[in-house]
């Protein structure tokens, strides 16, 4: 992620994390937890493989196919797209999303590169 981004994150992070002093961590923690966030709720779970298995949608899609209200699909829309693991795009009357391939990467690798550190011989349990 770039400095620009990390920035970003990190103020949104001052702003709607206070409370857990977020200048406690580093920056890297604090990227990592914004975007484990992505996938802290169901819904927004569902509306990330719904649009992995599309490759992009139109907002009311979402509506038909999770079955909840337009305005809370709106509401996890725009918490992904502010986090950055989706980006859209206008269409005529309609919202296209789809997700962020360069955030989805390095999400991956963050990810990966944490989850490679443990190795089973490590156990301690």
């Amino acid at each position: 992620m770039d400095l620009f981004v990390s920035s970003i994150l990190s103020i949104y992070c001052d702003i709607i994390m206070g409370l857990t002093k977020v200048q406690n961590y580093s920056i890297e923690q604090n990227d990592m937890a914004q975007l484990a966030k992505a996938f802290a709720h169901p819904a927004r779970v569902a509306i990330i493989m719904h649009l992995l298995r599309a490759k992009h949608c139109i907002n009311s899609d979402l509506v038909e196919e999770l079955g909840l209200a337009q305005a809370t699909i709106s509401q996890h829309l725009n918490e992904l797209k502010h986090i950055g693991i989706i980006k859209g795009t206008v269409e005529g009357t309609s919202m296209n999303y789809c997700i962020d391939p360069e955030t989805w990467s390095l999400a991956k690798l963050k990810f990966n590169d944490m989850f490679d550190q443990f190795e089973l011989k490590d156990q301690c349990c």
